[in-house]
C-alpha cells in the first residue's frame, strides 16, 4: 500500500509539474459531458422526434420544444461563458466573468435567432442526400440513419459558434461527432447548401476549406493542406470546391490556392495539388493519371497543360 500511495502522490505531483488538470475551484474549462448533451439537444431541435425520445406529438410540440430550447440555452450559456473566460485568459484580457457571461448570452441568442435558417439549410442537405443516393428510400431514412447528415448537422451549429469567435466548444462539438461518424469536418470550414457526403467514413475537411452549393463527396475524401507548419495557421491552407462538384472515394485535394471549378468530377484515388477549370473530369484508369479539362477557361497550368 505504501508503494501505491507513493504512486498516487507522484501522479498528483505530475499535474502541477506538467499541467493538464482542469481545476474545478479555479477558472474552469467547458465540460465535455455537457457539450455532448448540448449536441444531442441541438440535433433534436434540428430534427424533433428523430434523435431522442422527446415525447413530441401534435398537442404538445410547442411546449416540448420550448422546454428543450430553454434547457439547451441555459447549458450553452454556461459552457460558452467558460470558453470565453479561457479566451480572455489566453489573450491577457480582463473583465470576466461578467463580460463573458454577457457575450455568451448574446452568442446563444444569435444562435437561436438563426435556428430557422439553419434548419432550412439542413432540410436542403436532407433533400440533397435523398436525391443523390439511389439507395435512399425516404427523407426519414436519411435523417434517422445517414452519418453524413449527422456530421453536417453538428457542423452547421459548430460553424456558427466558430464564426462568433467562441473558443474550444466548436472543436469539441466537431470532434465528438467525428468520433461517432468517422467524418472529420473542422468547424472553420465553410460549406454551402445542399451538401451531401455519401457513406462518409474517413472524410476529412480542413479548417479553411470553402465548399460551394450542391457538392457531393464520397468516403475517404481529403480536402487538406499542403503544409502543416504552425506558422501558416492563419493562412488559407485548404482547397476551394466550387458549385456542383462531385469528388469520388479516396481522392485527395490539397492546398489553399487549389480551386476545383464548378461542375467538375474528381475520380477515385486522384491526388490533386493544382486547380482545375469548370467542367473538368479527372480520373485514374488502371493506374494511369488522366486529366480531361473541358472548361471554357482553357487549360490550366501543370495538370491541364499535360
Amino acid at each position: 500500500m505504501e508503494a501505491f500511495t507513493r504512486s498516487i502522490e507522484a501522479l498528483i505531483g505530475s499535474y502541477e509539474s506538467s499541467g493538464g488538470i482542469n481545476h474545478r475551484t479555479g477558472q474552469n474549462l467547458p465540460s465535455k459531458e455537457a457539450i455532448h448533451a448540448i449536441v444531442a439537444d441541438l440535433e433534436t431541435l434540428a430534427f424533433p422526434g428523430y434523435r431522442q425520445e422527446d415525447g413530441i406529438d401534435d398537442t404538445n410540440a410547442a411546449f416540448v420544444i420550448g422546454e428543450l430550447s430553454h434547457r439547451v440555452a441555459r447549458a450553452l450559456v454556461n459552457e460558452v461563458s467558460k470558453s470565453l473566460e479561457y479566451g480572455y485568459r489566453v489573450a491577457g484580457r480582463s473583465g470576466c466573468p461578467a463580460a463573458c457571461h454577457l457575450e455568451a448570452l448574446e452568442a446563444v441568442q444569435d444562435l437561436f435567432e438563426a435556428m430557422p435558417r439553419l434548419r432550412s439549410v439542413l432540410m436542403g442537405d436532407v433533400s440533397a442526400a435523398f436525391d443523390g443516393d439511389p439507395a435512399a428510400k425516404s427523407t426519414e431514412e436519411v435523417i434517422l440513419s445517414y452519418p453524413g447528415l449527422e456530421a453536417l448537422t453538428v457542423h452547421r451549429f459548430a460553424h456558427f459558434l466558430w464564426d462568433r469567435g467562441v473558443p474550444l466548444i466548436p472543436r469539441m462539438m466537431s470532434e465528438y461527432v467525428h468520433a461517432k461518424t468517422g467524418i472529420d469536418i473542422h468547424p472553420g470550414a465553410t460549406i454551402g447548401e445542399r451538401f451531401f457526403i455519401d457513406h462518409g467514413t474517413g472524410v476529412v475537411i480542413g479548417e479553411t476549406t470553402v465548399i460551394g452549393k450542391g457538392v457531393k463527396l464520397y468516403q475517404g475524401v481529403t480536402l487538406g493542406a499542403l503544409s502543416v507548419r504552425k506558422s501558416e495557421g492563419d493562412q488559407k491552407r485548404h482547397p476551394t470546391i466550387e458549385d456542383g462538384v462531385t469528388i469520388y472515394s479516396g481522392a485527395t485535394i490539397l492546398g489553399g490556392d487549389t480551386v476545383i471549378g464548378a461542375g467538375s468530377v474528381v475520380g477515385g484515388n486522384v491526388w490533386l495539388t493544382t486547380s482545375l477549370p469548370p467542367g473538368s473530369r479527372v480520373y485514374v484508369p488502371q493506374g494511369d493519371f488522366v486529366v480531361d479539362c473541358r472548361g471554357e477557361q482553357g487549360a490550366v497550368r501543370d495538370a491541364c497543360e499535360s
